[in-house]
């Protein structure tokens, strides 16, 4: 019995252009967020012109978007299409009792983010169930330059990454303590990247929010500690409050793998 044909009827199934349109989505991750149009073809070992309409193709439907010269990123439909959910997976697992810890030790809430384009997204909530907690429920989108944790996500930018990434995204229609500007938000990043942590003021609440860094040392995620002013304004206690965001980013860093 030749036991060939299942196989080879099986191969005259695949589309190459799908296939080759996945490929270039799992390229991407935590450690290569953005690929030029050459290092797609050379991880295909297929020259541009054969993959170009796969790339705009992508492009036009919202799964990849261009950030440079031939220079793309995930865009968010993969993220409405549940990846992003998939890929985090791992990381809410790990830091879930890290931040259900730190909640208890402080009784104020712990949220964790990630970073959409230039969106904070929730991805776990550790309530603190007391009269004033800041509440932020899970799958809420705030833009980056407008909360501590969206902050520290662009930490893992370089500069000139940073710049393209806003280079035509309206800053002005935000309250202060919001930058207006992208030297403004390109100072605070400098800032929020030698300290290590961020610390924002809204009307009623103050955050603290430091990075979690993966096996390779790079900002993956943030989490915060976040409670109203009158509890987050004393200077000992907001010292108290960072020290204890910081351990809880080391511990889940660590478990992701990070020396």
């Amino acid at each position: 019995m030749d036991t060939s044909e299942p196989a080879e009827r099986e191969n005259d199934y695949r589309v190459p252009a799908l296939q080759r349109g996945l490929y270039i989505l799992q390229m991407f991750g935590a450690s290569q967020r953005t690929l030029t149009m050459a290092e797609i073809a050379e991880r295909l070992g297929l020259s541009v012109s054969a993959i170009y309409r796969i790339v705009h193709t992508l492009v036009e439907m919202g799964y990849l978007r261009k950030v440079a010269k031939n220079t793309y990123e995930l865009g968010p439909q993969v993220v409405s299409d549940g990846f992003s959910y998939l890929a985090s997976r791992d990381l809410v697992d790990i830091a879930l009792p890290h931040l259900n810890g730190l909640r208890d030790r402080t009784s104020l809430s712990c949220h964790l983010t990630i970073r959409e384009h230039t969106d904070s997204l929730y991805i776990y909530r550790a309530f603190a169930a007391q009269r004033l907690s800041v509440n932020i429920p899970i799958g809420t989108r705030i833009p980056c330059h407008y909360s501590a944790m969206g902050r520290i996500l662009l930490t893992a930018l370089p500069e000139e990454a940073l710049g393209n990434l806003y280079r035509h995204a309206r800053l002005d229609d935000y309250p202060p303590p919001a930058p207006k500007t992208l030297p403004e938000l390109q100072q605070l990043i400098h800032e929020g990247r030698e300290r290590g942590w961020v610390l924002h003021r809204s009307d009623y609440s103050t955050a603290i929010a430091c990075g979690i860094r993966n096996h390779l040392g790079e900002v993956v995620a943030a989490i915060n500690l976040s409670g109203p002013e009158a509890v987050m304004d004393d200077p000992q206690a907001q010292e108290r409050f960072r020290q204890q965001v910081l351990l809880s980013a080391d511990l889940i860093s660590q478990e992701l793998g990070t020396t």
